[in-house]
């Protein structure tokens, strides 16, 4: 570690790494994993929220404008590449938009990654509804439930039933690509990664600590997943792990 002393009485300077511990590597990679998990929590609600709104507008019967938006919506997002899409919220939307310039680059690049993502989980949810037999749709509004309710209470309860497997692939997709971050000058994992080993000169042991932090973080989403496909599969309709 560094050792910052004042040139008068050799005290350790605030803010800098010393024998009192005041800051330390391993502090600067913790706080990174906080800004990793916050940017992709946030753009994970952000995605699931909008998908989901996108999702079912794609699939309403009878509605040709709402279809055509939903399907604008994911074309637009999906085929423009993520590093692209941040350096369009945080450069270009800014100017556009004056009133933008006061929102901090964390917000933009939360919007950035859950709108990308959102185009993803919208095509899920979807092909999920589509799955379900028509006849699930029609019970709904036989028993008098509105196009509202029978999407809330009979067709999206299964459909994200059935796509739990492809929304953990999405899941674990928004933590690895929140290090894209690193390139607007927010210091999540990776720029505090590469900022650790520029200033320790530990080029190894900085990187493979945070390929530890992203494989621990990843796999426990992914057994977190494993549980809840688990625990919400109707048995006799819906297979869990093959069986």
């Amino acid at each position: 570690q560094v050792f910052c002393e004042d040139t008068l009485d050799r005290s350790p300077v605030p803010g800098c790494f010393g024998k009192n511990g005041d800051i330390t590597y391993l502090d600067w990679m913790l706080s990174a994993w906080g800004w990793t998990v916050s940017v992709s929590v946030l753009a994970l609600l952000l995605a699931l929220a909008s998908g989901m709104i996108i999702g079912v507008l794609r699939t309403l019967p009878n509605n040709k404008w709402a279809v055509r938006f939903g399907n604008a919506w994911v074309e637009f997002f999906r085929n423009i590449p993520l590093l692209v899409q941040i350096f369009l919220w945080y450069h270009v939307v800014p100017t556009m938009f004056p009133a933008m310039k006061a929102v901090p680059g964390f917000v933009l690049v939360v919007l950035a990654l859950g709108f990308f993502t959102s185009a993803r989980i919208a095509e899920q949810v979807r092909s999920g509804i589509q799955a379900l037999p028509r006849g699930q749709r029609y019970a709904g509004l036989a028993m008098g439930f509105t196009t509202f309710q029978t999407y809330r209470y009979v067709l999206l309860p299964m459909a994200f039933r059935i796509i739990i497997p492809p929304l953990t692939s999405e899941f674990l997709n928004i933590f690895k690509n929140s290090s894209v971050a690193s390139l607007i000058g927010l210091m999540e994992l990776l720029a505090q990664t590469k900022q650790t080993a520029e200033f320790s000169a530990n080029l190894f042991e900085a990187f493979t600590l945070a390929t530890l932090i992203y494989f621990t973080l990843n796999m426990s989403l992914m057994l977190l997943m494993r549980l809840v496909e688990k625990k919400v599969a109707v048995p006799g309709l819906i297979s869990v792990g093959g069986k």
